[in-house]
């Protein structure tokens, strides 16, 4: 019986000192993208995205450039990353224009100016 509470209240204490599973760089809350989930079924969504190696390599290629740079929030990490037929589509929210911008030159250098249509929008602030 006292092997069970400690159990329980090393668990609990493990969940009160535990980091929040999605911190902002400014908040502790987690971004919430439902509606902006729900109004993007509209277009282009990442379940339309084909399985061939040549849209993956670019999704996977623009998604590791965004992770690196630190100057981006966690908002513009994960931003939704869709590539048919060598075509990037940018879907999601984004902290401000200027990290909007910065998501946007990132998917250019990768795949050209011509081939990266942006649908990011700016989160509204809190």
């Amino acid at each position: 019986m006292k092997k069970m509470k400690l159990i329980i209240a090393l668990s609990a204490l493990a969940a009160l000192t535990a980091p929040p599973a999605f911190a902002d760089n400014d908040t502790a809350t987690s971004p919430d993208n439902t509606k902006m989930n729900k109004e993007e079924r509209k277009g282009v969504t990442a379940d339309q995205q084909k399985e061939n190696a040549s849209d993956r390599k670019i999704s996977q290629k623009i998604r590791r450039a965004i992770v690196k740079d630190k100057s981006l929030s966690q908002y513009g990490h994960n931003v939704k990353i869709v590539t048919m037929n060598g075509m990037v589509t940018l879907k999601g929210p984004v902290k401000n224009e200027q990290e909007k911008q910065t998501v946007e030159k990132t998917a250019a250098k990768v795949v050209g100016n011509d081939k990266v249509t942006s649908e990011l929008q700016i989160a509204p602030s809190k």
